[in-house]
Parts: structure tokens; C-alpha cells; sequence
């Protein structure tokens, strides 16, 4: 069974485990609504569906030409992700009729966590970083990008149609960025299809397209935007992308994960008099379907 997050905090029974995945999906849009797939082991192998079969017609007592479909097999590997939180026994003696100085630090570790997991779910490089994954734009490739202009161009309605349209049916979600939200607005605010009606699961106002929510990627856990206008497009060096997807597991993109997010208070150490809470969490990515996800790459701010 594959739960997004939000879902599997509802149904957590540890309290502390419930507020981390929850500040996990609160944090992020795409952990929000992602579903993670629960696997066996530490690798996933499945078939990517690559060509159909062909079909014919034929006369009476003729037979058909045999033709079968060609499938591509993947596999797709967990990585570990996760931190220490260490809190000194006399801070939280000394603080503890304020606030709970350890939520406070289990927190920001967990959001932390997420931002960094939310870059590589769209940046993730294994050239660069080989203990991490691959992300959406070193995965998508040939007719799963699209370009705004050789040295880039600034955003129009066509190519955000064509975007939607590169998704096998409707994708779930459109992510940008705060700025590229706002260009998106500058082309869209003016149609019947532009809406800011809907919520997120917190209660969060979103912007829609044609019913698409719009999602916005803030910054990583180093405070560094996850898809700035810092993207090389031939002779311009301040262009974004912007993503849709299609979620599912086993259909179209998901989280792959074992266990779930982790979430484990060691107590006071022997070498040292802090208390110790170490999040962890085994997590990847799958693209079960060739046309679950697409990028809009080159573009420029108007």
C-alpha cells in the first residue's frame, strides 16, 4: 500500500514519528503529495512500459503479423537519508519551563530533512552525489522536456499547455518556483481556467490552471532556491524550469521507501551528557510510466 505522507502521519500511533512526517509534508509540496511506496529489501525492479504491440486488420483466413510490445526494465535502489539531534542535558533542564527544547530541535531537523529531500527529488545528481538519487531533471529526457527557446524566452500560454500536455492525461500538480508562480500568474489571471480557490491538505490557499494546482518549491536546507532562475539555456545563464506530474504508485511517479520515516529517541549518551534523537529515513524515487512527468526548461523572467 503506498500512502503520501500527510495520510501516514493520520496513522502513526508514535506521537513523536506523527508531528516529524507531518512537518516532513507540511514543508513540502511534492512530499505532500507524493505517495511512498512501501518495497521489500533494498531495490525495486520493475518494467517501464517503452513500445505497444502492434495491431493489425486482415481478410477472412488470413492470420495476423505477430507483434509484441517492448518493455524496459528498471531498478531503482534506496538511499539513506536522515541527521542526530543532539540537545545538552542542562539546556533542557534549565529551559524546559518554556518550551520543549527538544521538539523544537527534532522539528527543525525534520524540516530540514525534507527541503533536502524535496532538491533531490528535482536535482538530485548521482554523478555529483552518488550516496543520493537521481532527481526529475537528470531523468526526464527527449520529448519529456521541452524548451522555451534555444537561449531561452520568457513564459507563454502555449508553452504551459504544452507542458500539461507532455503528461500522460492530466498531472496532478505543476511545480515552480515563488518567482515563476508569479510569471505563470502575469500569463494566466486573465482566463477562465485561472483559479485561487483551492486549498492544500493544511488549509493553505493554491493557485490552479485548468484545475492543475500550481505547487510552489521554495529553498533547500541550505536556505538555496530548489529551482531558481539560475539554469544555463545556450547563451543565457538565468533561466528555470518549471515540472508537472502525475503521481501513482506502480503507474506513475512515487516515492519508493522501507519502514518509513524513522524516528528514534536515544536518550542520554554515555560519552557525553545530551540527549539524542536521530531521524532516518530510506527513501528513492520511481518513474513507472515514460510519460509521468515533464519539464518546461529556458525560462526566462519577463
Amino acid at each position: 500500500m503506498a500512502l503520501t505522507l500527510v495520510e501516514a502521519a493520520k496513522l502513526s500511533q508514535d506521537t513523536l514519528q506523527r508531528g516529524v512526517i507531518e512537518t516532513f509534508a507540511r514543508n513540502s509540496a511534492i512530499l505532500e503529495l507524493m505517495p511512498q511506496m512501501d518495497i521489500v529489501g533494498n531495490a525495486y525492479a520493475y518494467n517501464q512500459e517503452g513500445t505497444l504491440p502492434g495491431i493489425g486488420f486482415r481478410d477472412v483466413n488470413e492470420g495476423y503479423v505477430e507483434s509484441a510490445g517492448v518493455v524496459n526494465p528498471q531498478t531503482e535502489k534506496l538511499y539513506i537519508a536522515g541527521g542526530d539531534v543532539d540537545v545538552d542535558r542542562f539546556i533542557v533542564q534549565t529551559r524546559s519551563n518554556i518550551n520543549d527544547v527538544r521538539a523544537i530541535h527534532t522539528e527543525m531537523k525534520a524540516k530540514a530533512l525534507a527541503l533536502a529531500i524535496t532538491n533531490q527529488y528535482f536535482n538530485g545528481d548521482t554523478a555529483v552525489n552518488p550516496k543520493g538519487f537521481d532527481g526529475l531533471k537528470k531523468r526526464l529526457t527527449g520529448k519529456q522536456v521541452i524548451t522555451a527557446g534555444d537561449n531561452g524566452a520568457t513564459l507563454t500560454l502555449t508553452m504551459l499547455d504544452e507542458l500539461i500536455d507532455a503528461v500522460e492525461g492530466t498531472p496532478d500538480a505543476i511545480f515552480c518556483s515563488k518567482a515563476m508562480r508569479r510569471e505563470i500568474k502575469k500569463i494566466i489571471q486573465s482566463h477562465n481556467g485561472y483559479s485561487e480557490s483551492d486549498k492544500d491538505a493544511f488549509g493553505r490557499p493554491v493557485m490552479t490552471y485548468g484545475g492543475i494546482p500550481i505547487r510552489v518549491i521554495e529553498t533547500d536546507n541550505t536556505g538555496t532556491e530548489i529551482l531558481d532562475f539560475n539554469e544555463t539555456q545556450g547563451t543565457a545563464n538565468n533561466t528555470s524550469s518549471i515540472y508537472a506530474v502525475k503521481f501513482g504508485a506502480e503507474q506513475y511517479v512515487s516515492g519508493l521507501q522501507n519502514g518509513g520515516v524513522s524516528v528514534r529517541d536515544l536518550g542520554e549518551l554515555a560519552e557525553k551528557p545530551v540527549y539524542r534523537t536521530r531521524i532516518e529515513w530510506y527513501a528513492g524515487m520511481a518513474i513507472f510510466h515514460p510519460r509521468a512527468a515533464a519539464r518546461l526548461k529556458g525560462v526566462l523572467k519577463s
